[in-house]
């Protein structure tokens, strides 16, 4: 056997020897029907004009016309503390590609929606609806591969996207997340994630990106200090190849609030 498999086969056994006793590699989680596809976009915005169309656009046109063509549910969601003007986050999720690419072409064609959205799509040069989109496309994770929604009450949610030196070491935390129970771990303490995807194609690749959801910023830190001290989370990382400092080169998180009118 090769040094590079039997590390890995090790690694596995030893991660899943710590986490499964507890909590299992859920069987609930395993693909049905495919693993979705999300589309995050995050718009820059100069002013509340701004933020006022661009959330119109989405209240009144986007969101109705994909709740018509049986797709859903869509997020939006604001900064909770905005630097400056508030960034608008969105993210979007999709049964195939197939699924994405037929939406778009739905869209063009539906007179309600073009109609209902023409003060964005069609907003003067001089006076646009925003400054730029950044857009990303993710592919959900296999141990988790559709969205969770959570319960709909006031929460905040935190998006959190690590960054990697090399696709290699990309995968090597996909692996930790999805083999060795890493995802286990965030439903075990009640983190509630709604969704996990790899950056298939958007900025600053190699990146993975997930969302979880607290009931306030006091939820939050007191499940991220339970995480750091939780006895299955110490097994897996301690793993030499799961290391951080290998693995992971940049954590950037962002506590967002839903729109009134987001279906997350």
């Amino acid at each position: 056997m090769k040094r590079r498999s039997f590390v890995k086969s090790t690694a596995l056994a030893v991660a899943a020897g710590a986490v499964a006793p507890k909590i299992g590699m859920a069987k609930e989680d395993s693909p049905k029907g495919g693993r979705e596809f999300y589309e995050l976009r995050v718009y820059t915005l100069r002013d509340y004009d701004q933020q006022k169309l661009a959330e119109g656009y989405f209240s009144d046109a986007f969101i109705p016309a994909l709740t018509r063509l049986g797709s859903g549910p869509v997020g939006v969601f604001t900064e909770l503390k905005p630097a400056t003007q508030t960034k608008l986050y969105v993210l979007i999720p999709y049964n195939s590609l197939d699924n994405f690419l037929a939406i778009q072409d739905k869209l063009a064609n539906d007179q309600v929606y073009t109609q209902a959205a023409d003060a964005y799509l069609f907003a003067p040069a001089t006076d646009p609806a925003y400054e730029r989109i950044e857009s990303s496309l993710l592919k959900a994770f296999v141990h988790m591969p559709k969205m969770q929604v959570p319960e709909q009450k006031p929460r905040i949610f935190e998006l959190r996207r690590y960054e990697h030196a090399t696709e290699g070491a990309g995968k090597k935390k996909l692996e930790m997340f999805n083999d060795a129970g890493e995802i286990d771990i965030f439903k075990k303490l009640g983190f509630k994630p709604v969704f996990f995807g790899e950056t298939l194609i958007g900025p600053l690749r190699p990146n993975l990106t997930y969302m979880i959801t607290f009931d306030d910023m006091a939820a939050h830190d007191a499940h991220w200090k339970a995480f750091g001290s939780d006895p299955d989370w110490k097994k897996v990382s301690a793993i030499p190849d799961y290391a951080d400092a290998k693995l992971v080169s940049r954590i950037t998180s962002t506590i967002l609030v839903p729109a009134a009118f987001s279906q997350i």
